[in-house]
């Protein structure tokens, strides 16, 4: 599973902050945090596991998850790129704006000489 497609659920983004926040959480603590039954956030888990957003180690009959900074990274470049993308946009935006601001007061004044 693509990490996007892995974020793609609310659920998996709380279960993400959960993990950013706390640390690392065994299922049970985990599963704690939601009304939805254990099975359906364990697939969620699963999900976030397979796109490498999180990690899993066994502590005797325990999961413990934590998140996979390796994968947040990912989603973090990608943002990045983004952010940078419209960045760039906005600020040829903006320089079109302020020419066209100026030709509108430039023909504002001639008109009230008129």
């Amino acid at each position: 599973m693509d990490v996007f497609e892995a974020v793609a659920t609310p659920t998996r983004r709380e279960i993400i902050k959960i993990l950013s926040n706390k640390g690392r959480l065994s299922a049970t603590d985990i599963y704690g945090h939601f009304d939805a039954s254990p099975s359906a956030i364990s697939q969620h888990l699963k999900a976030l596991k397979e796109a490498k957003l999180v990690r899993v180690e066994r502590q005797g009959q325990s999961r413990i998850y934590e998140i996979d900074r390796a994968g947040m990274a990912e989603i973090e470049k990608w943002s990045q790129q983004m952010n940078q993308l419209w960045n760039r946009r906005f600020d040829a935006l903006d320089k079109v704006l302020k020419v066209e601001k100026e030709k509108l007061e430039v023909n504002s004044k001639k008109v009230r000489k008129q």
